[in-house]
């Protein structure tokens, strides 16, 4: 297929090609990989600029949509993947492989700087879902930091730089620039900026903006970051979103209270208990769903609420297929006892079987959906049996549908049990993406359709 850049496409191409280090915050459907490695391409064969280039990614990101775009664009065909990914006897084949483009998934970065060590090869590194190394502690962040100096060029790629809000900017940021615009430490990010909102001791649970800090942030970073969304460049659908109000049981009710008040909740079959908030969130989200473990593991089976929901919304639904994203195995394994033809999404036969309309209920955990895949061609209706914290699994997961070739108006459904936890989340949610969206507009690109303002 020939590639012709509409002009948004060609501005991020020329950004990444005039700037060594630069974060692309795009929306899911605006073409961001193809853009990157046309870009690669110019940078490696045409100006000698790159000459080993690493791209790091979500698993099947890595696996498939990579290679998929440089074998699906006529310009980009004769470029040579390399997939480290599998075994470790897989990978080291990659690695000595002649190639052009080496594509690894994120949980192996750690593995891949102890080998090199002070022998880096990769002049290039391209991050994909740069957001997925907001964490100082993880491992991936921490072993990327160690060789960034020997890296000449760097593009972060991602359409949700702050699902958490701007506290999870710095390690994204630092990775680019090193400490150049946010600081040379999270320490030091987060004493100009922030605030200890909510505290236990020494320990910090949530961090407050400083008067003036967003302004401050969002003006250090313009130089850094181009920010484009669908909505601005894409002739999208109209997406409904629903809440579907569910109301428990008394039974289900007395429980929820019970868990919430005591943290410690007795069945025949075992204790269930919440050591710690984070513990009780989990289990006040699952009794909403309907069921909740134990501590044996095992699956108390509290009310059919949702379920009962859902099969309305399936009835209403007419032989439309359904796409619902489930929380738990609990919530998996009750659903596939109460429909008696479901598809879970696993393989690729999945993906193309919905999308050919022959898979009338398919259902996936928002972890698995997140990422590079196109299931807009097999339907436009979507059911959240549970709600997650992350606004980037939320953002991602209604994008497979939500995206440039839905033909219909894509309608979001989320099933809240009334008074309950998930009415948090969802509005925990609504806050999120509205200081999201504050930093996506103060570093937009600053351009009309295909002219530079």
């Amino acid at each position: 297929m020939k590639f012709e850049p509409y002009p948004y496409q060609q501005y991020a191409i020329d950004r990444i090609l005039a700037q060594p280090e630069i974060a692309l915050f795009l929306d899911m459907g605006l073409g961001k990989t193809v853009c990157t490695l046309t870009a690669l391409a110019e940078l490696m064969h045409d100006r000698f600029e790159s000459c080993r280039v690493l791209v790091i990614a979500p698993l099947r990101v890595a696996e498939h949509t990579w290679p998929a775009e440089i074998e699906k664009w006529d310009h980009l065909r004769y470029l040579k993947p390399a997939l480290v990914l599998g075994s470790k006897k897989k990978r080291l084949a990659a690695l000595a492989a002649q190639a052009d483009i080496w594509i690894i998934n994120r949980e192996n970065v750690d593995w891949l700087v102890k080998h090199y060590g002070k022998d880096w090869p990769f002049d290039t590194v391209v991050i994909d879902e740069l957001s997925s190394f907001k964490s100082t502690r993880a491992d991936r962040f921490r072993a990327l930091r160690r060789v960034r100096p020997y890296i000449k060029r760097i593009i972060g790629l991602t359409g949700t730089p702050a699902p958490n809000g701007l506290i999870d900017l710095w390690p994204q940021i630092y990775l680019l620039d090193q400490g150049q615009r946010l600081g040379r430490t999270v320490s030091w990010y987060r004493e100009s900026f922030f605030y200890p909102e909510a505290s236990d001791g020494h320990i910090v649970y949530k961090w407050g903006l400083r008067p003036g800090a967003e302004a401050e942030i969002h003006s250090r970073l313009q130089d850094l970051c181009i920010s484009m969304r669908a909505t601005d460049w894409l002739d999208l659908p109209e997406r409904v979103t629903v809440k579907q109000t569910v109301y428990l049981t008394p039974a289900a009710r007395a429980v929820y209270k019970q868990m919430e008040r005591d943290l410690v909740l007795l069945f025949e079959e075992g204790a269930v208990t919440a050591a710690n908030a984070a513990v009780l969130t989990g289990k006040l989200l699952q009794i909403a769903n309907g069921a909740v473990y134990n501590e044996d593991r095992g699956v108390q089976v509290l009310h059919d609420e949702k379920l009962a929901a859902l099969r309305d919304l399936v009835e209403e639904a007419a032989g439309q297929p359904v796409l619902v994203f489930y929380q738990y195995q609990h919530d998996l394994e009750r659903i596939q006892k109460s429909f008696s033809h479901t598809r879970t999404l696993k393989t690729a036969r999945d993906i193309e079987e919905w999308n050919a309309g022959t898979i009338l209920l398919l259902l996936a955990h928002p972890a698995s959906a997140g990422h590079g895949l196109n299931l807009q061609a097999g339907g436009h209706i979507v059911v959240w049996f549970g709600l997650p914290w992350s606004l980037e699994l939320y953002q991602q997961a209604n994008a497979r549908l939500h995206r440039q070739g839905q033909a219909e108006s894509v309608i979001v459904h989320h099933l809240v049990a009334e008074n309950t936890i998930d009415e948090d989340v969802l509005k925990a949610l609504e806050r999120k993406e509205t200081g999201q969206n504050a930093l996506l507009e103060a570093v937009k690109a600053r351009i009309m359709k295909g002219v530079a303002a």
